[in-house]
């Protein structure tokens, strides 16, 4: 294991020669061009970045909507009516329709204890119980059909976001250290709110609650089963680790990086 050749340090700090140099050159002659080509290369490099970062996002997102409505959803739903007799995924998605329809029925129970003029024959319960289980049974089989439209779009999606970084690596490139460059040149105050505002929404006391409507909207989204036991493990480890890896990341890079944002940041959390 080689080791990393340490920076030798002199008697005046770097920051007074980095201001020394900077002051030297604008003495120089053309030091009004080399302003200006600074200038070009800052201006070009946010016109880059902020191209490709809309690029990034808005390609995905058209293609993600616009396959889903041409192309995917009309054939996922012919061959879904054509080919299937079934109207569920998954046997979730039965009990929930289920647990609806027995919520209507009580409903109307209630509703005819409350005015018994309305629902004074068996066959006008019957009528509005059938035709809420239609209502029902047509929701849930367009809820699967959704489903399996997401599937497709979504991986299409994620394809077309692989052949953008594929494409745009040199603009990716340029993106990814201006980004770098914005950050750092916050103040160390602001970093560490940042800081703080990102491990307490993904690691803090009320996360929990956020990771599992994210898991209920993940799973529905796909039309997979909400299983109680995975979604409650889930929720008591993956917090838990992200919360290792942001100490770790803490520990290992940014106290290199920017050792005063850190102390910052522990003064702000204590």
């Amino acid at each position: 294991m080689t080791k990393r050749p340490l920076e030798q340090t002199g008697l005046i700090p770097r920051s007074i020669l980095r201001t020394f140099e900077r002051f030297r050159k604008q003495l120089l002659p053309g030091a009004e061009m080399l302003v200006i080509q600074e200038f070009r290369i800052s201006r070009y490099q946010v016109i880059v970045s902020v191209r490709c970062l809309i690029t990034l996002i808005f390609v995905p997102l058209l293609v993600n909507n616009l396959s889903k409505s041409f192309l995917i959803k009309p054939g996922v739903e012919f061959l879904w009516n054509q080919s299937h007799n079934e109207i569920f995924l998954n046997s979730y998605q039965q009990n929930r329709a289920l647990a609806d329809l027995h919520k209507f029925e009580e409903k109307l129970y209630f509703e005819s204890f409350v005015d018994p003029t309305s629902f004074n024959q068996p066959v006008n319960f019957s009528k509005e119980v059938q035709k809420h289980t239609v209502e029902i049974a047509t929701k849930y089989n367009l809820e699967s059909i959704e489903a399996i439209s997401n599937l497709f779009a979504d991986f299409l999606s994620f394809f077309s976001l692989s052949l953008v970084f594929v494409i745009l690596k040199p603009q990716i490139i340029i993106l990814k250290a201006f980004l770098s460059e914005s950050l750092y040149s916050l103040s160390d105050t602001t970093k560490s709110f940042l800081l703080i505002l990102g491990t307490d929404l993904l690691v803090g006391f009320h996360s929990p609650r956020g990771w599992e409507v994210f898991l209920e909207w993940l799973l529905r989204h796909f039309g997979l089963p909400e299983n109680g036991e995975f979604m409650s493990l889930f929720v008591a480890t993956f917090p838990v680790f992200l919360d290792t890896v942001f100490k770790y990341w803490i520990f290992r890079s940014l106290n290199k990086i920017s050792p005063s944002t850190v102390a910052t940041y522990h003064n702000m959390i204590e």
